[in-house]
């Protein structure tokens, strides 16, 4: 199904003096001079605070996802932490997949652990990056005035603060989630994407590129459907060419524009999120499917278990462990320093994207579920044989 109808006001298109205003706002931060000034005590203490919050939420995977989502139910006027909450499950998916029924087989241990710290750094990242905005925002609140002047000690982009400062007077949802998301991949952009140590080990590999041309880049929305076979549906979109800026920025608002078009969904979806606490294991939305505990027997050759989705008469579910049995918490080291905003040309990134939003994304999923168990089965069937 595709919605080409806009829902509420934070989703109408940016008018050309909107644009200027923003453009304004930006050329204005550039040329103020990056000073800091001195603070009082209880600021200084404020920050210390906000940085060990952060630190002890970003300890893993399970811990920050949950994390977004406790922020979203305080604050649901902040919709980006529920985006983050769905795409850092996904990330959480990912991760776990490296060692569930399919990967450990086709890829070795070196490989998945390397695809495991891109995952894992590109999520701590975005993590200590965003959340000391989002717990600014919060002492604000308490507070009764702005506190994003503060946002430099976070060492957070100059680009993001006047949108935090245009969202507590205008309370546009749009522009403050539209700002986020770009902000958030630029910071990952020469950190993760750009950074020689994941290019050459992940991103241009071949494993890779073959996952995108699978169609296996996918962000899954699940929502409690009582009406469903399974009672949990899913929507979602696939993203392709992750190296680049442009798609991950634009793959980031479509996402935003289908988790937000329908409000009756959107309450499924939190209703959904809320319920089932995120343990790593795909289990989470689709139990019939996927179990925590391994249900096949080891040696055995493996042979293709699910049709569209539904597990055929005998068959096993597919290993899906949760995420803390799997892998050991990472001790990430300091993010690198520096401002990625340098060009206002990114206003660029606001304007509304026209293209329609399909949210079909069971039939790929489940086809990329079916295309991996047939390179499992060619795989096991020629190693047999050439032993």
């Amino acid at each position: 199904m595709i919605y080409t109808k806009r829902r509420n006001h934070q989703q109408q298109p940016i008018t050309q003096k909107q644009l200027l205003e923003i453009e304004n706002i930006l050329k204005k931060q550039m040329n103020n001079p990056k000073s800091l000034k001195l603070l009082s005590s209880e600021e200084y203490e404020l920050i210390s605070k906000i940085k060990s919050i952060t630190k002890q939420f970003n300890a893993n995977n399970i811990i920050r996802t949950q994390a977004y989502l406790d922020f979203y139910q305080k604050h649901p006027e902040i919709e980006w932490s529920l985006l983050a909450h769905l795409v850092s499950r996904n990330a959480g998916w990912n991760m776990t997949d490296l060692k569930g029924e399919f990967l450990p087989k086709l890829l070795s241990e070196k490989k998945q652990r390397q695809f495991f710290l891109f995952l894992e750094r590109a999520n701590w990242l975005i993590f200590q990056d965003v959340y000391p905005q989002l717990l600014l925002y919060k002492e604000s609140l308490q507070r009764n005035k702005p506190l994003f002047y503060l946002l430099p000690y976070f060492n957070v982009s100059s680009f993001i603060q006047p949108f935090w400062n245009y969202f507590w007077s205008n309370k546009n949802r749009y522009f403050l989630t539209t700002a986020l998301i770009i902000n958030e991949q630029n910071y990952i952009e020469k950190r993760v994407v750009q950074n020689q140590i994941y290019t050459d080990s992940t991103l241009h590999s071949f494993t890779f590129k073959l996952q995108e041309h699978l169609n296996f880049s996918h962000v899954l929305l699940p929502y409690q459907d009582k009406g469903a076979l399974h009672k949990v549906g899913i929507i979602g979109q696939t993203l392709h060419h992750f190296e680049s800026l442009d798609k991950r920025i634009k793959f980031g608002k479509r996402l935003y524009t289908l988790l937000y078009f329908n409000q009756a969904r959107l309450n499924k979806i939190v209703d959904w999120a809320i319920s089932n606490p995120h343990s790593g294991s795909r289990k989470d939305y689709w139990p019939h499917l996927f179990n925590d505990v391994k249900e096949s027997l080891p040696g055995k050759l493996y042979k293709p278990r699910t049709n569209n989705c539904t597990l055929k008469k005998g068959a096993k579910r597919l290993y899906s462990p949760k995420l803390q049995f799997v892998w050991k918490d990472i001790s990430h080291i300091e993010a690198t320093q520096g401002d990625w905003f340098e060009d206002y040309s990114v206003i660029n990134n606001f304007k509304y994207d026209k293209n329609d939003v399909n949210e079909e994304i069971t039939h790929a999923y489940c086809e990329s579920i079916k295309t991996l168990e047939l390179i499992m089965y060619l795989s096991e069937v020629i190693f047999h044989v050439r032993e």
